[in-house]
């Protein structure tokens, strides 16, 4: 696993992708949590259908930005991640990699492996990028920044956490569908389209307020304890699965795409 590892790193690192997706990333959170920031220090608290704040306020405000990160920011390592398979598809460099390590399940574990340190490095840049776009609006016309609250510091650490997961799951995905065009398109219409509507018609209709809880994006908002999709419809806590059963949840979607991965593309023949 050692050398496999290794070189599945190198090969991650030594491209240009990975930092111009997370550049990409970067300038997204960075105007999304600016104008969200706004938005919540010069807003005016009502109340939502369900009677909670449709507006979130305090602590609330500053961890509704900071959650951002999840439902605005996952695109990005789930995109990147998928690559690690798809790009070596698409270039034709899986046959070299696979005369380098033979063993399919070791590969398909090495890039798993490779995937989480690609998330770790960007949830880091993704809880940076919203602090110092949203920190000072919401510290100097908001109820406050909140940097130091226990809930703040949960919201940014689990960040980093969720962020692996979403690599994982794309590094899986890419191993199962490793045509590129397609991934990035299934990608792209689930997590802009798919599941926010998904979510907002659980949201709405309580009988399918449970299966919404199941789907990635809402596991991935209940291991941060909050939701900035929700917050602003009424939503709270209570919509969301307890953090133990989103990681469940999360590492669940990794290990079907990495059975699926690994029991139907890589058991084929690869030429």
């Amino acid at each position: 696993m050692g050398p496999a590892l290794s070189a599945e790193v190198r090969k991650l690192f030594s491209t240009r992708m990975w930092w111009i997706i997370a550049l990409v990333m970067v300038a997204y959170l960075a105007f999304i949590a600016l104008v969200l920031a706004a938005s919540l220090a010069f807003a005016t608290t009502s109340e939502g259908p369900r009677g909670a704040p449709l507006v979130p306020g305090g602590s609330g405000a500053a961890a509704t930005v900071y959650s951002l990160t999840n439902p605005i920011g996952y695109v990005f390592p789930l995109l990147m991640g998928s690559m690690l398979f798809t790009a070596e598809f698409r270039h034709k460099t899986i046959t070299g990699s696979l005369l380098v390590e033979p063993r399919r399940s070791v590969l398909l574990g090495a890039k798993l492996v490779a995937g989480l340190v690609l998330g770790l490095v960007y949830g880091v840049l993704a809880v940076a990028t919203v602090v110092l776009a949203a920190a000072p609006v919401l510290g100097i016309w908001g109820d406050g920044a909140y940097l130091t609250s226990s809930q703040t510091l949960s919201v940014l650490g689990w960040t980093v956490v969720v962020f692996a997961a979403w690599s994982a799951i794309g590094v899986a995905f890419g191993g199962f569908v490793t045509n590129q065009v397609a991934a990035i398109v299934v990608i792209v219409g689930f997590t802009q389209f798919v599941e926010p509507i998904a979510r907002a018609v659980g949201s709405l209709v309580d009988s399918l307020a449970p299966v919404a809880q199941f789907l990635p994006g809402a596991a991935a908002d209940a291991v941060l304890g909050t939701s900035a999709l929700t917050s602003f419809a009424g939503g709270s806590g209570a919509d969301l699965l307890p953090r133990w059963g989103g990681l469940l949840v999360l590492l669940a979607y990794v290990a079907v795409f990495a059975a699926l991965a690994r029991w139907v593309t890589l058991r084929r023949d690869v030429a």
